[in-house]
């Protein structure tokens, strides 16, 4: 899985960061899914090399601006492509009213059909939002002034390696066999040697995961949502001299992160949603948050517009 960073600023756009929105490309199919959608995300898509007709669901975290007001002009444009058979969309109960008002206001009509589905429940009882043979997604409340909710994508245990230096030592011919083999089926040679596929195939992989955590304070359950995470991507509105104002409007400091980070286990941290006051030439910069939250997490990266993650056993960067 690769994830990129399309927006890393918070409430407002600065000139070198756009509002919220990071985007999962799913291993070997040509499918998106992203995670908020703030004002000029479909300019940030034109930026880079993804493309918009490549999204099959849309994961909002909370109904603010800065995450949603991209929303409707970027479903219109992927209608105007002509090229989506529909998008899931997630979120709060409201993100269906805010959408329909608008596409009612604008006489918008779209191509292709919008799946809504309400998340409040499933962050309740902890039960999936979505699952495939090879994805599970769940969410879980956060602490902000509104409803928010954090999502966590885990890809599920993959086959283990087929074992081709054992298939050439036994001179098994390859081929549709070495296929068979490696779909765990019995094969029988010419020889009458009947060989059994899952002698060939080593354990199985475990699979990555990723957890999206924006707006919110210091919260014991974004712990619980991304315990042992390969890749935590978590707010840090503001510095650590900032705690009293992060509590007052609901937003994490860059020691809040790091601490959930730390006692969740997770094995990578990237912090994003910072407030334009840290922009360089202030009297604090973004490089005054990354020390804070390396102090407390090491393995901690800053999030910065079109960055990009391979998410792999030790998170990779570009």
């Amino acid at each position: 899985m690769q994830i990129t960073f399309l927006g890393t600023s918070s409430g407002v756009p600065t000139i070198s960061r756009n509002v919220s929105a990071v985007t999962l490309r799913l291993p070997q199919r040509a499918e998106l899914w992203l995670f908020d959608c703030g004002e000029g995300t479909q300019h940030q898509f034109i930026k880079s090399d993804l493309r918009i007709s490549q999204i099959k669901k849309i994961f909002i975290s909370h109904m603010h601006g800065d995450h949603i007001y991209g929303l409707p002009g970027l479903l219109a444009s992927i209608g105007l492509a002509g090229k989506s058979s529909g998008i899931d969309l997630y979120g709060p109960r409201e993100l269906k009213r805010y959408l329909k008002n608008i596409f009612e206001s604008s006489f918008t009509r779209l191509s292709y059909p919008i799946h809504f589905h309400t998340v409040e429940e499933a962050a309740d009882t902890k039960e999936s939002i979505f699952e495939d043979l090879f994805f599970k997604v769940r969410c879980c409340p956060l602490n902000h002034r509104i409803p928010s909710f954090a999502y966590r994508v885990d890809e599920k245990p993959k086959p283990g390696r087929f074992n081709i230096a054992k298939a050439k030592e036994l001179e098994i011919p390859p081929g549709p066999l070495y296929a068979q083999l490696q779909r765990g089926e019995e094969v029988i040679l010419n020889d009458g040697r009947r060989l059994i596929g899952k002698d060939f195939i080593g354990p199985p992989r475990a699979g990555t995961s990723v957890v999206y955590c924006t707006d919110t304070v210091f919260t014991e359950s974004a712990i619980a949502l991304s315990k042992k995470a390969d890749l935590l991507i978590h707010e840090s509105t503001y510095a650590h001299s900032d705690s009293e104002m992060a509590y007052q409007r609901g937003h994490s400091t860059s020691t809040m992160a790091a601490q959930i980070a730390a006692e969740a286990d997770v094995k990578k941290l990237i912090l994003t949603h910072l407030s334009p006051r840290y922009a360089l030439g202030n009297q604090l910069s973004p490089y005054d948050l990354i020390n804070e939250a390396k102090a407390i997490f090491p393995n901690t990266q800053l999030a910065k517009d079109f960055l990009k993650i391979d998410i792999k056993k030790g998170c990779n960067s570009s």
